[in-house]
């Protein structure tokens, strides 16, 4: 029986050959590698009898150290479908890349079997990937089964996960730590070498790693050179110099990007001409590689959406192989209009635009309360929303605005029942389908919260609502509600503190849309149906809670809750020092306005099945 000398061996003097056949012809072997991606791998040059030297200033970073990995989902070698938040409970996630028939990568995973049984001890999720093209998920499922492989093992057959991390070898390793971000890329350890193997590692490079992690310290050398098979790149749908913006990259910008990359907006530049594309080609290649853009957090196992502005993978690697061929235009005349904005308005062209009644002052520094101002509508009868939507006048010190209507019969106003509309960082504009809209009565009066945040020195704002309306008033009323829980305390230091709440349907509803709503420790959110026969079902899941994106998700189908349907939603929030974002990791948080304070809201739309009254407003029973 040949063992693994012949293995490490053969695979040696492969690489070996094809390295030699490059030289010979000019090539370099990095020229092999996928153009849309980066190797990520340490060029320190030593010998397999040599110990690796600590990474030094000289050597360069690796760039996918802190970076950190969207959710993502991919079939398993059952057929089942897997992501990434599925251990969100596991504090730190081993990302390892695999092949049937590679070696070293082979001669790797008696380790992780062994580790993957610890993990209830060590909170180490192991996830096997294979993203080598033709691999099918028979043969995936066949080595599983020969190496008792005890871990998740997924098939990337789009190379999508490598092409988010700059995977381009097996072997490899990525560790992410709690908030899954990059904090070791490399190899497992040193024992297995292309032409050598050791019994005992010199280094336990990933074991070290994990401690490091476990123990809240940095990883003391987070990258490491890894010896493996190299992953052949899918070949390109396109062939290079085909591609142009004319004809394959405006289209895309103008379906995903422009409706907030346009003049007027809070994004920081336009993406309408071949000019604005080309400006900032490196940019898009980054952040569409990240999956940081377009921004979309739900999991796509779970609803399905009309605002989602996810790239497919074919869009996502158009824009970075048209960027990587050097960005042609093509033929202008070929270039399909750009869309219009009126007035930088993404819902169109409005029937009416209110203001602030007065210009803001806003302070350089200090807290300022929530302010409340109020402009009369003068509606002489009912008007009915078709679309809304709100401009803060200065993006750099509005942190939310949020419209209610008060009636002129009505002295107090309901904020969370006579909603009107909402604005935060990442939101979009309220659009309704047809048929269905909100009803704002005659005579009533929009009030306007008004949250402030200093930005260091003295600011103003007087920010606009634009309205566009039903001519022809709709059958149903779209009402608003907040499941909120008001009642909790998230203790210090704490990395996943579970908060619920609930809202039972005492009639027959129809379900439009959901918005998650928690501040800066917030981490996931989900919101689940649970049915009169006991069913249930889970309507919207986002397990990478960003605050920096508030997005209210619309279904693309109206959602049937018969009477008794309870909605429950349930947050984690993450108070340790490993979050970012967290204020003071040391103090416990309870319910409050301020962003260093915490909210907990499930906000959804709805209208009852039943046509409403033209006078009926939100479930008086709440």
């Amino acid at each position: 029986m040949r063992d693994w000398r012949w293995q490490v061996g053969m695979l040696g003097l492969l690489l070996g050959l094809v390295a030699g056949s490059q030289a010979l012809r000019g090539e370099s072997p990095a020229s092999q590698s996928p153009p849309s991606r980066t190797s990520g791998e340490s060029k320190a040059t030593t010998t397999p009898d040599q110990p690796e030297a600590a990474a030094s200033e000289e050597t360069p970073r690796d760039p996918v150290l802190g970076r950190k990995v969207a959710n993502f989902v991919l079939p398993d070698s059952r057929g089942n479908i897997v992501g990434l938040a599925d251990f969100a409970a596991k504090p730190v996630v081993l990302l390892y890349w695999m092949n049937t028939t590679c070696p070293i990568a082979n001669l790797y995973l008696p380790d992780l079997i062994e580790m993957q049984k610890q993990t209830d001890e060590t909170g180490v999720q192991v996830l096997g990937i294979h993203s080598d093209p033709g691999l099918t998920r028979d043969e995936i499922a066949s080595h599983r089964e020969k190496f008792g492989i005890n871990f998740p093992v997924l098939h990337d057959e789009q190379q999508a996960v490598a092409s988010m991390l700059g995977a381009d070898r097996t072997a490899a390793v990525y560790l992410l730590d709690s908030q899954r971000i990059v904090r070791y890329h490399g190899r497992v350890d040193d024992r297995y070498q292309y032409t050598s193997k050791r019994d005992e590692p010199r280094r336990r490079d990933v074991a070290e790693a994990i401690q490091e992690l476990r123990s809240g310290k940095p990883v003391s050398q987070p990258t490491t050179e890894v010896q493996g098979c190299l992953i052949t790149p899918l070949e390109r749908k396109t062939p290079a110099g085909e591609l142009t913006f004319a004809k394959q990259v405006a289209p895309i910008l103008y379906e995903k990007c422009s409706e907030c990359h346009h003049p007027g907006t809070a994004a920081p530049f336009s993406l309408l001409t071949y000019d604005d594309a080309v400006n900032h080609g490196a940019m898009i290649r980054e952040v569409v590689l990240e999956r940081r853009m377009p921004p979309w957090h739900a999991d796509p196992r779970h609803g399905e959406f009309v605002n989602d502005r996810r790239l497919s993978q074919d869009q996502l690697e158009t824009l970075v192989a048209w960027i990587d061929d050097g960005m042609p235009e093509g033929n202008a005349s070929e270039t399909p209009p750009a869309p219009e904005y009126y007035d930088g308005w993404r819902i169109g062209k409005p029937d009416l635009v209110l203001e602030l009644p007065e210009e803001v002052k806003i302070p350089a520094t200090g807290v300022v309360p929530y302010l409340y101002f109020v402009t009369p509508t003068n509606f002489k009868e009912d008007m009915w929303i078709q679309a809304a939507e709100v401009r803060p006048g200065n993006r750099r010190a509005v942190h939310h605005v949020v419209l209610f209507y008060r009636d002129a019969k009505d002295r107090g106003g309901r904020p969370l029942e006579n909603w009107v509309i909402g604005a935060a960082p990442g939101d979009t504009p309220l659009e309704f389908p047809e048929g269905v809209g909100r009803r704002i009565p005659a005579g009533a009066s929009l009030i306007w919260q008004m949250h402030y945040t200093p930005t260091g020195k003295a600011e103003t704002d007087r920010s606009q609502v634009a309205f566009k309306f039903y001519k022809k008033p709709p059958t149903r009323n779209v009402l608003a509600k907040g499941i909120a829980n008001f009642r909790f305390e998230i203790p210090a230091g704490a990395p996943r503190h579970e908060v619920k709440s609930s809202y039972t349907f005492p009639r027959d509803a129809e379900l439009h849309a959901l918005f998650p709503h928690m501040h800066l420790r917030g981490h996931d959110f989900e919101f689940r149906a649970v049915f009169p026969d006991g069913q249930s079902e889970i309507l919207l899941s986002v397990p990478q809670y960003d605050f920096n994106w508030q997005t209210g998700y619309r279904l693309a189908t109206p959602r049937d809750l018969p009477k008794g349907t309870r909605i429950e939603c349930t947050a984690h929030f993450d108070n340790s020092a490993a979050n970012p974002a967290n204020p003071d990791p040391t103090k416990a948080v309870r319910w409050g306005d301020q962003t260093w304070e915490e909210m907990m809201i499930g906000y959804i739309d709805y209208v009852w099945k039943e046509p409403a009254a033209p006078q009926e407003g939100p479930d008086k029973t709440e």
